[in-house]
């Protein structure tokens, strides 16, 4: 059973972000979106105005946290082989009733691709706006980055 990682998070957090669960190249270095054909830190760097990818793993996210966003995953721990969403079984969510608690001032959040959007109606049930933005995986090629980023600008408004 592979386990994820804890939520970058703030108590002035006010969106997060949500992948599935981190690919092989992610678990490997302990880092959210780690594989280096990954488009998350470019497309979020993009969208802040910030060098995240020039930047220090924990740089990257000491930004995040300084534009009040965080990110975590849809899962806490599954079996999978390779980095697939389609390969991922056994699947565990995380706690996210736990996480008004810790970001009293979250309001909105989004989803890194559609495997983390299926779980978008239960999060807008508990009263947050939620986003569902194209993968940054390097799996899904089917958009250019423009394409992308004209729809992860949406995360700001």
């Amino acid at each position: 059973m592979l386990r994820g990682f804890p939520p970058v998070m703030s108590k002035d957090t006010h969106t997060l972000i949500l992948g599935s669960f981190p690919g092989e190249a992610s678990l490997a270095a302990t880092q959210y979106y780690a594989h280096p054909r990954n488009q998350f830190w470019r497309l979020l760097g993009t969208v802040l105005d910030e060098p995240l990818v020039e930047l220090a793993y924990e740089d990257r996210l000491l930004r995040l946290l300084h534009h009040r966003i965080g990110v975590w995953d849809v899962l806490a721990a599954c079996e999978r082989e390779g980095s697939l969403d389609a390969a991922i079984r056994h699947a565990t969510p995380n706690d996210f009733a736990a996480f008004r608690q810790h970001a009293p001032d979250l309001s909105k959040v989004c989803f890194n691709g559609k495997t983390a959007g299926r779980f978008a109606p239960v999060i807008g049930e508990a009263g947050y706006t939620t986003l569902v933005l194209p993968s940054s995986s390097p799996a899904n090629a089917m958009l250019s980055f423009d394409q992308k980023l004209r729809l992860w600008r949406d995360i700001l408004t």
